[in-house]
């Protein structure tokens, strides 16, 4: 019996202040992952300045798939076909690398394959291993705070969302009040480490009884108002007690609600996807509550967990093996929705 064929994917991500590109087999082996960050660039104005990124993925792109494909040791020729995030995300980004897909697509003459960012993240938990669906997922990162029940490789039922700040969001916006500035993700993970967890009693915010949704605006509002009322009766503020105390009721709310979800779901697997996945005390925690509960746990490699091109690509492989192919009047969708083509 003849070997099966080898499927390579040659992917693009530039849906914010990363460019990067990545060739993956089979949806599975990483082949090459690049990636130019431009997070010292950003950190100077405290966040994500959309036109800086945009002008920065410009000048970064063609290099970075040269990277990938001469570090994979493939050609142009030898691809199968090409994924591009083309939404969610910054829109004048997402252009970049949708407009450089196609231009390849087009003088290569391969398939274009559109992926949706969120779609990435998932995916990135299938790369370097044999996990697979169904399972209920976590995404938690800068822009999404969603709960998935994953019944296929590209069919998703979305259980829950945040109405307000993403999980993220509320990290970047307490890491600045606080002084620690941007990215306030790892800054805070870190600070936590040497605070207490219960020193401060923030609130812990589940929304109605039969809800998956998220909130954080409330919390993030409750650490501004307890850094205000301290700093007015004039009380020395330590920051790594109230980034631990954070952390904690973010981290609380999204364990107790993933484990929910994949006991209603009949699932024995739980995973996590987007960059706050890659945070130690959600990893903890989680792993803590599936071991109690009898779930699997699966994360990705940190690496995997922010915005990479190697998860486009196993998401694109999917996509591309259910036979999705897409022309050249695909266009970039900040706004995208997941199940949305």
């Amino acid at each position: 019996m003849a070997e099966e064929k080898e499927v390579l994917i040659l992917a693009i991500e530039s849906s914010c202040d990363e460019t990067a590109a990545a060739v993956v087999a089979n949806g599975r082996r990483v082949l090459s992952n690049v990636i130019s960050s431009q997070i010292a660039l950003h950190t100077v104005f405290g966040g994500v300045v959309p036109e800086i990124a945009s002008r920065k993925h410009i000048e970064a792109i063609d290099q970075v798939i040269d990277e990938a494909l001469a570090e994979s040791k493939k050609t142009l020729e030898e691809i199968d076909a090409i994924a591009v995030t083309y939404g969610p995300g910054l829109v004048g980004a997402l252009l970049v690398g949708l407009a450089e897909a196609k231009a390849l697509a087009y003088a290569a003459k391969k398939p274009l394959v559109g992926v949706h960012h969120i779609e990435g993240h998932i995916c990135a938990n299938y790369l370097e291993n044999d996990f697979k669906p169904p399972y209920v997922a976590l995404v938690v990162s800068g822009g999404h705070s969603h709960i998935l029940y994953v019944k296929d490789y590209h069919t998703y039922e979305i259980l829950g969302r945040t109405r307000d700040d993403a999980a993220g969001e509320a990290y970047d916006k307490v890491a600045r009040a606080i002084g620690m500035g941007y990215p306030g993700g790892p800054k805070i993970d870190r600070a936590a480490k040497e605070g207490n967890a219960e020193a401060i009693a923030f609130p812990r915010v589940y929304l109605e009884e039969d809800t998956y949704d998220f909130s954080f605006s409330g919390l993030k509002s409750a650490v501004l108002n307890y850094l205000n009322k301290e700093q007015m009766q004039g009380h020395e503020i330590c920051e790594v007690d109230v980034a631990a105390s954070f952390q904690a009721a973010v981290v609380e709310v999204l364990v107790a609600k993933t484990i929910r979800a994949a006991k209603e779901k009949g699932v024995q697997a739980v995973a996590m996807a987007g960059g706050v996945s890659s945070n130690s005390a959600l990893r903890q925690a989680m792993q803590k509550a599936c071991e109690e509960n009898g779930f699997h746990l699966q994360v990705p490699n940190p690496i995997f967990c922010t915005d990479n091109a190697a998860m486009i690509g196993a998401a694109g492989y999917y996509e591309y093996c259910a036979g999705r192919r897409d022309g050249l009047d695909l266009n970039a969708n900040p706004n995208l929705q997941l199940g949305e083509k």
